[in-house]
């Protein structure tokens, strides 16, 4: 067989993989790390809710942390990038899924829209993801290759198809997004002298959280839109992307999109 199909040591394998999951606690998150566990992997889950982070990695066993995480906060971080360095002793994936999509109009009903929701939507979904990145890619360079590539880890960030398509009312959720989108290529430049990748996944309509409150017959009407398949998307097809991009060293410097085709109206 052809030395092309036949390259050994390109690929690092879930099962030896060690990541932190910001958001991990419920949705997208969650999922990535029932991912990390079902392959085999460990994970440390970086969340907010204390309650439900502890319960996923009670059920989950030993290869599961919970750290309870305020992304915004530089000490919270710290501190929970040291607890998952005692308990796995690498860092080898960083996934970025924290986040809030407070809707609200930049001229609304009472005026002119709170400058500090802007803020707080920008904080904890744009810097919120750049503090995970930046304190625990310190920990990473550390790491032996783990590829004859070089490879030493990759960071996956979760941006949104808001980042393209924003609807009204999202204005400060899809500039945080944007703001995913605009830092991929030149942190995937910076961290190619490290041998870290740097991608992120746009997903479309998910059934997450954030849309489980809605009527049955609302999320009937959302999934009408999504060309094929006409449905929600499933938290699990965004982890099976999670694992692909892990495990192939060729996807480096990419915004992904996760949206069976749908491109976002106004409203």
């Amino acid at each position: 067989m052809s030395k092309y199909y036949l390259y050994k040591g390109s690929i690092m394998k879930i099962s030896d993989c060690v990541a932190i999951v910001s958001g991990g606690a419920s949705g997208l998150g969650e999922a990535t790390v029932r991912m990390m566990e079902k392959g085999s992997g460990q994970a440390a889950i970086f969340d907010f809710n204390e309650e439900r982070g502890e319960k996923i990695a009670s059920d989950l066993g030993s290869s599961v942390i919970f750290c309870k995480v305020d992304v915004t906060d530089e000490k919270s971080i710290q501190l929970a990038i040291k607890r998952a360095m005692d308990a796995f002793g690498a860092i080898h994936a960083v996934v970025n899924c924290a986040g809030i999509a407070t809707p609200v109009k930049v001229i609304g009903k009472n005026g002119a829209m709170p400058i500090s929701l802007f803020n707080q939507i920008l904080n904890v979904n744009l810097t919120g993801s750049m503090n995970v990145i930046r304190l625990a890619t310190e920990k990473m360079v550390e790491n032996s290759p783990r590829t004859e590539d070089g490879e030493k880890g990759v960071v996956i960030n979760t941006a949104s198809v808001a980042a393209f398509d924003g609807q009204i009312g999202q204005a400060g959720y899809s500039a945080s997004k944007a703001g995913i989108v605009g830092m991929t290529l030149p942190v995937a430049r910076e961290f190619a002298e490290y041998g870290i990748r740097v991608n992120a996944i746009a997903p479309g309509l998910f059934e997450t959280p954030l849309l489980e409150g809605l009527p049955e017959k609302a999320k009937a009407s959302l999934a009408k839109m999504v060309p094929f398949p006409k449905r929600l998307g499933k938290p699990f097809e965004l982890s099976g992307l999670v694992r692909t991009i892990i495990e192939n060293a060729m996807i480096n410097g990419e915004v992904i999109r996760l949206d069976g085709g749908i491109r976002m109206e106004a409203k």
